[in-house]
């Protein structure tokens, strides 16, 4: 898909991943929606990159957020062609840590978000790009990129919930590209490894430095750029679907 003047939603975009593929996208003539929760922060952005960007403040996790977030981006656009799902959390948890069992609720909050979230936006995303008109000679009408994690693989200690709902969204990949491909609806998710996002950014540099050690190589944090770098290329290149892409340097971790 050729990225100029196409209309992008783009969860989580306020900061970290999202906020990286916002501003790649947007170098590349692209028209941007960013779902988020932070008004504050998506207002700075988009004074920060001018007219062919929006926001909505929209929780990925409730159907009526989500509806009236594509409703706006319709509205203001005309079209969706793009959907990157970058919301989520990753609170820590030990199924059983000193303080007892992990509650349910903490465990299902992160489904919610993570896993149940990123599928409510993807179908309703996907019910406004098979409105559109074929994009391609292939008949192509719209790119769905996820983000999953490699704790959806290799999830350490305390990551029970985060790694079941990571491990969900790469599990869905697959069928939802088959689910798809009659309308001409290509999805893939990239799977994080160690990156410098706002999780990351209250450790110590010698906690930061230590966890790049572990990278295979380069033995540094991901740089957020380089996932969009990624999201870009999936989206350009017709030909991959379906597919679960590990971004992280070689790492597997190890359990703590």
């Amino acid at each position: 898909m050729e990225l100029e003047n196409k209309v992008a939603i783009v969860t989580g975009g306020a900061s970290g991943l999202g906020l990286a593929t916002v501003r790649n996208l947007h170098e590349k003539g692209v028209k941007i929606i960013i779902f988020d929760l932070n008004e504050e922060k998506a207002k700075e952005i988009i004074e920060e990159l001018g007219q062919r960007v929006t926001y909505s403040i929209v929780n990925v996790a409730d159907e009526e957020s989500v509806k009236a977030g594509i409703d706006q981006a319709f509205n203001h656009f005309g079209e969706v062609h793009i959907c990157v799902n970058c919301a989520g959390i990753a609170p820590p948890g030990k199924t059983i840590g000193k303080k007892g069992v992990l509650p349910l609720e903490n465990f299902r909050k992160v489904i919610d978000i993570n896993l149940i979230g990123t599928f409510n936006v993807i179908r309703l995303a996907a019910e406004q790009m098979v409105k559109n008109e074929p994009l391609t000679d292939d008949g192509e009408r719209g790119v769905i990129i996820n983000t999953a994690s490699v704790a959806a693989f290799d999830g350490q200690m305390g990551q029970a919930a985060y790694g079941a709902s990571k491990a969900g969204v790469a599990g869905m990949t697959l069928p939802i590209a088959r689910d798809l491909s009659e309308f001409g609806i290509r999805i893939n998710t990239i799977a994080p490894g160690l990156f410098r996002t706002p999780m990351a950014a209250g450790l110590p540099e010698k906690i930061i430095e230590k966890l790049g050690s572990m990278v295979e190589f380069p033995k540094r944090l991901g740089k957020p750029e380089e996932y969009a770098k990624l999201a870009q290329f999936l989206i350009e290149n017709s030909y991959i679907n379906g597919e679960v892409i590990r971004l992280d340097g070689g790492i597997r971790m190890a359990p703590r």
